[in-house]
């Protein structure tokens, strides 16, 4: 008689806790889907985040003639206040991306955010061009930590069916932070100084780092792995096994390379004769980049219907199109030739960008911190050495230049193409 009732008294327990532990697994594991409250959080947050970071990468980009007359330097070395960030920010992705892999991701992104609104106010109070110098090594140190994470966040909490469009959408936010910055550096210093304009970004990106802490969902499907040095060199060899990543590296390098390059110096062709034009229209011309906000994440819907090396290579070839347009003296021809550089880029990026993800086995954050190590790379030498080819050639020197590195681009394009695709583990 006690042996049933004991036996009685435990079923109704086992099938709670089984109900509760089944009702638990989804909550814990499933990933963000489209349409929901956490996409939408997610991808104003992570846009917020593009938009504040490539703002201040580039908000000196459209004022580097006006540094060279501030300061009295060339326009190679007024170059550098774009290619020290950018550097610093590549050298930065080496540590941060294997941090993230062991500490979190959004709470290195917040950090970094912040960081780099703060450095940016500071540079506003250098009179020297070695204080420049270091606050925006600084602020390319501190973006670090937002670059490589955000893609590697995207890539493990929303749904794979979405995650390329996700990409897209994120990337878009860098197209228009990027346009932001230029645009509100190169009218501001019209009006006013570049000290101001770049106080006001800096505010401006203070205020997006705080809603970008405060609406980011929490990760879920995170899982720390280990920081220490022997692990960090097995899992780096395993990205280099890979066929395609370095590959993809290499893309990234050539990529930002050449687009870094394509906007460094078509200000000071636009500024001289026959056009003669002024900083403000200079920054205003910074409206191109909408186009990206459009190519993005179309960019992402088409891989999903023709594949990602077909939808890479026509990225490439718009790009190129669009530097050959440039080369004709019409204001109105070049206008068209940068919008469809601008949109062949961040098409490209796009789809290489959200490639990463898909090929990486293991670390995914160290794989996204690798191609953009290399994608950052590429921005501080093709942008500081095309000061060269402008010096010595003017903007033929640059075109033939950039005409180079996309076809190299477009040859390891066609090369990945015909890889086979790797199934997520």
């Amino acid at each position: 008689m006690n042996t049933p009732s004991r036996n009685t008294a435990h079923v109704p327990a086992t099938p709670h806790r089984t109900s509760a532990a089944i009702h638990h697994l989804p909550v814990k594991l499933a990933f963000i889907e489209r349409g929901t409250p956490q996409f939408m959080r997610l991808t104003l947050a992570l846009f917020s985040a593009g938009l504040a970071t490539f703002a201040l990468l580039y908000c000196v980009q459209p004022i580097l003639p006006v540094l060279s007359q501030d300061f009295g330097v060339s326009p190679a070395t007024s170059s550098l206040s774009l290619s020290v960030s950018t550097g610093l920010m590549a050298l930065g992705l080496l540590i941060t991306g294997p941090l993230s892999d062991a500490v979190g991701r959004k709470s290195v992104m917040v950090v970094a955010l912040l960081l780099a609104a703060l450095f940016t106010l500071l540079s506003a109070f250098m009179t020297s061009w070695q204080g420049i110098l270091i606050i925006r090594a600084l602020v390319g140190l501190s973006l670090s930590g937002v670059a490589a994470v955000a893609m590697t966040y995207l890539s493990e909490e929303i749904h794979p069916s979405v995650v390329a469009f996700s990409m897209g959408l994120y990337i878009s936010g860098n197209s228009i932070g990027g346009m932001s910055g230029r645009l509100l550096s190169g009218v501001l210093t019209d009006f006013f100084s570049w000290r101001i304009a770049i106080g006001v970004i800096g505010l401006l990106a203070l205020a997006s780092a705080v809603m970008f802490w405060r609406i980011l969902p929490a990760s879920r499907h995170f899982r720390p792995s280990s920081l220490k040095p022997h692990t960090l060199a097995i899992n780096f060899r395993l990205q280099f096994r890979d066929a395609g990543l370095p590959m993809l590296f290499a893309e990234g390098f050539l990529l930002m390379g050449a687009f870094v390059t394509l906007f460094n110096y078509i200000g000071y062709r636009l500024l001289a004769a026959p056009w003669f034009l002024s900083q403000a229209v200079v920054g205003l011309l910074s409206v191109v980049y909408l186009t990206g906000t459009y190519s993005s994440p179309k960019a992402g819907a088409l891989t999903a219907r023709y594949g990602r090396g077909p939808v890479l290579m026509v990225s490439i070839m718009i790009m190129l199109a669009g530097l050959l347009i440039t080369w004709f003296n019409s204001l109105i021809i070049i206008l068209i030739g940068m919008m469809l550089f601008t949109a062949g880029f961040f098409a490209a990026h796009s789809t290489a960008s959200g490639w990463i993800g898909r090929r990486a086995r293991r670390a995914k954050g160290q794989a996204s911190s690798l191609y953009l190590f290399c994608y950052y790379v590429g921005s501080s030498t093709a942008g500081t050495l095309g000061g060269f080819f402008w010096h010595s050639f003017g903007w033929t020197g640059v075109v033939l230049f950039l005409s180079c590195l996309l076809l190299i681009a477009l040859f390891v394009a066609r090369r990945l193409r015909h890889l086979p695709e790797l199934r997520r583990l």
